[in-house]
Order: C-alpha cells, then sequence, then structure tokens
C-alpha cells in the first residue's frame, strides 16, 4: 500500500475482536484492518491513494544531500510491550538509528507485518498508534507496507519489517573501517537497560526492577555530534550483541586494536546488580538509545561536551581508546588493574530481545 499518493477515499471498519485468516486473504476483511489500523494510524496531511509503491520527488531528496541511504531490520521482540516501549516503537527507532549511523537524516520508513491469527484487534491498535506516535517524534513518514496472516503457532503474535530511506548530507564520510590508533572510543550513555529491561518484563525470573528500555531515535544528537566533531570517524548503535560486538566490529573493520576501561563504562547500579544476579555481562545486552563512536583525539572534548547537553547524551563517557596492539583485539582494564579480553558475541545471551 502506499500512503502518499491521491486521491483520498473511505476508509473501511473492522468489527471483530481477533485477527482471523480473513484478515490476510487480500479481500475486503484485510482492506479493513489496513484501514482500520495501520492507514488511519499512518495517514499524513496529503491525500493517500494505495499504490503499491511510494513515490518521491529526486529533486527534493537530491536537495538534502548527495546519497542515499537505505536500510531494513525486522522486529521480534518478546513481550510485545514493556517498559518504555513496546514491539512498534522499536521498529520505528531501530531503522531510524541505522539511518542514522551512516550520518543520513531519515526520511521515509515501509513497515510489513505478519500478524498470528487470533491476536487482538486492540492490541494490534495499539500498536500501530505506538508506531505512528513513533514516527511522528522521529521526523518521519510511513509511507508503505505490507500485512500478512498466519495460522496460529506460525509466528508468536506480531512480526514487524520495517525499511528506511534517508539522506545523507554532502561532506559527511562516516565508516566503520575509518579508526585510527590514538582515536578516542566514546558512548552516549547508560549501557544494557534495553536488554535488563525486556529479560525483567518477561518475568520468568521473578525479578522486580523499574529498569526501562533506552528505546530512542538517535538522529537528533548525532547531528549535533557531527556539528561539533566533524572528524567524527564512524558511529554504530549498539542494540543487539551490546557494545562488545560493535567494538569488535569497528577493531576487525579498522585494523585497530581498541581497550576500554571497566571504570569508565557507565552502568546504572540496577543493571549491574541484574547482571550479577543472573550471571549476564552487562557488555553484551542490547541497547535501543545507545551509540558508539570513534573520534580523533583532538575533537574528544568537543564531542563529550555535545553530547551532554543533549538529553540522549547526558551519560556520556569516553571509555577508551585505539590503539596499537592487535589488529581486531579488543580489551577491558578491569576495576582491579588487569586486563580482559573482550570477544564478540558467541551464540545469544538472550533470545527476541529486539
Amino acid at each position: 500500500m502506499n500512503l502518499m499518493s491521491p486521491p483520498p477515499r473511505k476508509l473501511g471498519r473492522i468489527h471483530v475482536p481477533a485477527v482471523t485468516l480473513a484478515h490476510g486473504g487480500g479481500g475486503k476483511a484485510m482492506k479493513d484492518l489496513i484501514d482500520d489500523v495501520f492507514v488511519s494510524a499512518f495517514a499524513s496531511a496529503e491525500p493517500q491513494a494505495l499504490e503499491d509503491q511510494a513515490r518521491f520527488e529526486l529533486a527534493a531528496l537530491a536537495a538534502q544531500g548527495d546519497r542515499l541511504a537505505f536500510t531494513t531490520d525486522s522486529f521480534v521482540v518478546d513481550p510485545l510491550f514493556f517498559p518504555g516501549g513496546d514491539i512498534g516503537k522499536l521498529a520505528v527507532f531501530g531503522t531510524v538509528n541505522d539511518l542514522a549511523v551512516g550520518g543520513a537524516k531519515p526520511l521515509y520508513l515501509s513497515c510489513a507485518v505478519v500478524i498470528e491469527e487470533g491476536m487482538k484487534i486492540d492490541e494490534l491498535r495499539r500498536v500501530a498508534q505506538s508506531m505512528a506516535a513513533a514516527a511522528r517524534q522521529a521526523g518521519v513518514a510511513i509511507v508503505t507496507g505490507d500485512t500478512k496472516v498466519v495460522q496460529r503457532g506460525a509466528c508468536d503474535k506480531l512480526f514487524i519489517t520495517t525499511t528506511g530511506v534517508g539522506v545523507i548530507p554532502v561532506g559527511i564520510q562516516l565508516a566503520i573501517g575509518a579508526i585510527r590508533r590514538g582515536d578516542g572510543i566514546l558512548v552516549n550513555g547508560l549501557l544494557g537497560d534495553h536488554g535488563a529491561a525486556i529479560l525483567a518484563a518477561r518475568g520468568d525470573l521473578a525479578l522486580e526492577t523499574e529498569i526501562e528500555s533506552d528505546c530512542a531515535p538517535l538522529h537528533g544528537l548525532i547531528d549535533v555530534i557531527l556539528k561539533a566533531a566533524p572528524g567524527t570517524r564512524t558511529i554504530r548503535d549498539a542494540t543487539r550483541g551490546g557494545i562488545a560486538t560493535v567494538l569488535n566490529e569497528m577493531a576487525e573493520a579498522s585494523g585497530v586494536a581498541i581497550e576500554i576501561e571497566e571504570a569508565a563504562t557507565p552502568l546504572r547500579e540496577e543493571v549491574r546488580g541484574f547482571c550479577e544476579i543472573l550471571g549476564l555481562d552487562p557488555l553484551y545486552l542490547a541497547n535501543e538509545g545507545k551509540i558508539v563512536l570513534a573520534v580523533p583525539p583532538a575533537e574528544i572534548d568537543a564531542a563529550l561536551a555535545a553530547m551532554r547537553e543533549h538529553p540522549l547524551g547526558a551519560c556520556a563517557m569516553l571509555i577508551g581508546h585505539a590503539y596499537p596492539g592487535e589488529a581486531g583485539r579488543v580489551t577491558m582494564k578491569t576495576a582491579f588493574g588487569g586486563k580482559r579480553i573482550v570477544d564478540m558475541l558467541v551464540g545469544e545471551q538472550l533470545p527476541r530481545i529486539c
């Protein structure tokens, strides 16, 4: 469906409490589901017609930069709703952030959903409305999508795939292989909140906590960083696999070693305690509002100052440096003065995390 092009049309309404296989059959039931749940939530002020694609003026895109950024991601989080967010919010912000870490201005998203037969309509509507609110917050438009319904047991309530298009302004050249020895490694705040919030929300371990997911759109923060520290080498969002995985990817791609300091790595005390109880390493916990960046030595202070003035960077820290050691090696200086190797995540600490 395309939510961008005229002319407007009368929207259908759905009058049953739960999704049935008929809602994926391509007929009136499916049209009513799409109209009632998705089109009504995602509609813009522009007249709409459901084409098979969204259409953009090339001149308008070219005026904002010299390259397009294009990304896609699927979200299968369990549970669908958790402290600080839900699968819809996660799907919008996750894709916005995948565009933003390349320096792109996020503009348009698609939304493809796979719905399990029997899912409550009110629950589905709540997710769609959350996506719409997140898109408004991020300043992007959800302009096209797809709806599929599968039989009971074929998926777990709802899977969402979002694809995003953005424009990279002239002069921005972020690349994961651009880190040089001596660069500072920075993060924008407390780590591991999303992973801890999801684990607590599942209720399997009878642990009580007030930790909320850090789910947030990061393009505003990244724009501030790039203005203050235009020499920033690379930016990555530390989602599944945590900062440990991101640091390994950075070190390997750039052919440098990276060392971080445990004492400088920002963690909420509740997250630290959570990990100690469960035997988890917080460096591998997922985040949905945290970035790791590499900045040349001369711009570290400027980048930190800019981040700390932004609401999503108030707890920013310099956690380590790239140095002339074994290429691809990541180590951490512990609080006791020793060192340990920080490998890339092997397997999955927590499945269905995003």
